[in-house]
């Protein structure tokens, strides 16, 4: 299938709207959307938040009749559903538009089928068009959709002889402002924050967004959603005085103590979920389709060398975000990860994928070849 310049252009500049709503769409996907008639835009829009109208709903809003014998572009197959909103197909037929052009098909086996309804309105409907940077603004709700599991990002924190705190256990800060500030963006752009009990007892975080820190000009509409925080906890250790317990959103504590024994002081935001799995820990790969079915899309770790190295280990991570600071700390600091590897035969491979700078840190992307 052939595409002309114009196409791709338009395609493109919905591919822009899409990332607008980069950290507010969740559970749903970002989305945009233009119309085109007679070779020139006449409406566009993006899908900001779940609840709200669809992209291709906005970009009618703005077309009015300009849409009727018009020219559609959206970065997704037009849903074919009634869920918090009406279905897009339906929406494009009434205005009488001619033509959709989408990038990706739509992976939800419940909201798809929109090509074939409008296709049997006479709606003539051609794709995909740029469809790798379509799937790159949905890795999670693909993942989600394609294998029940959200996509995993462990952020990782380190200094340059590859420590993550000293042996006392004291690690603030490692990284400098810049860094931490790219750190709320990760939290932002997640539907859940995953640590451990022992980061819990040792740092006591919140894990919030905090709208103060975001590099957004819409920072306090981002932080107004906070994620779900999610505390590993094989024991039921986590205090009830905990930041993560007082401050924030919802919080779910994952355990592998039997349902009939859970603890009954935590306030009305925890809850609790039995997931044993082997040697009395908690079954990670049952917690992340647990997460995939209360519709998280990107889930963010955030936990110490144990836990972030158990989901390596795994092949539980998509990606690792490591801030590396421009410093060292010794012979006698704890480590990145909890490996126990013996020989090279043994290491994880990476794909090195980006490398910036942050003030006077450095942010390295790598994807596990194992994930």
């Amino acid at each position: 299938m052939t595409f002309s310049a114009f196409d791709t252009a338009c395609m493109s500049r919905a591919l822009q709207l899409a990332r607008q709503g980069w950290y507010t769409t969740q559970p749903n996907p970002r989305v945009g959307c233009v119309i085109a008639r007679d070779g020139r835009v006449v409406g566009e829009g993006f899908h900001r938040r779940a609840g709200e109208p669809h992209a291709e709903i906005n970009a009618l809003a703005a077309a009015g009749e300009g849409a009727r014998g018009g020219v559609v572009y959206v970065t997704l197959e037009p849903c074919n559903h009634r869920g918090r909103t009406g279905p897009c197909s339906q929406a494009l037929i009434a205005a009488g538009v001619a033509e959709v052009v989408y990038a990706m098909a739509d992976p939800h086996r419940v909201a798809s089928g929109g090509i074939g309804t409008l296709e049997q309105a006479g709606i003539r409907v051609r794709g995909p068009l740029l469809e790798a940077q379509a799937a790159a603004l949905n890795p999670g709700f693909v993942k989600r959709c394609h294998l029940g599991l959200p996509r995993v990002t462990v952020k990782l924190a380190m200094s340059l002889d590859g420590r993550t705190a000293m042996a006392s256990g004291e690690s603030q800060w490692i990284t400098g402002a810049a860094a931490r500030r790219d750190v709320q963006l990760l939290r932002a752009a997640s539907s859940a924050i995953i640590t451990g009990s022992g980061t819990v007892l040792a740092d006591n975080p919140a894990l919030t967004v905090r709208a103060a820190e975001l590099p957004l000009a819409n920072a306090a509409a981002v932080a107004a959603r906070q994620p779900l925080r999610v505390i590993v906890d094989s024991g039921l250790r986590t205090p009830v005085d905990a930041r993560l317990v007082t401050e924030g959103g919802e919080v779910l504590i994952a355990t592998a103590v039997a349902a009939d024994n859970l603890r009954s002081d935590y306030p009305p935001r925890v809850s609790q979920l039995s997931l044993a799995g082997d040697g009395g820990k908690v079954d990670l790969r049952g917690l992340l389709a647990e997460l995939a079915r209360r519709e998280c899309n990107e889930v963010l770790v955030e936990a110490g060398p144990q836990l972030a190295g158990a989901m390596l280990a795994a092949g539980l991570v998509d990606l690792l975000v490591v801030y590396m600071a421009a410093k060292l700390m010794g012979s006698k600091g704890r480590p990145l990860l909890e490996l126990p590897l013996d020989t090279m035969a043994q290491s994880l491979p990476l794909r090195i994928d980006d490398i910036r700078a942050l003030g006077g840190d450095w942010r390295i992307s790598a994807i596990p070849e194992n994930s």
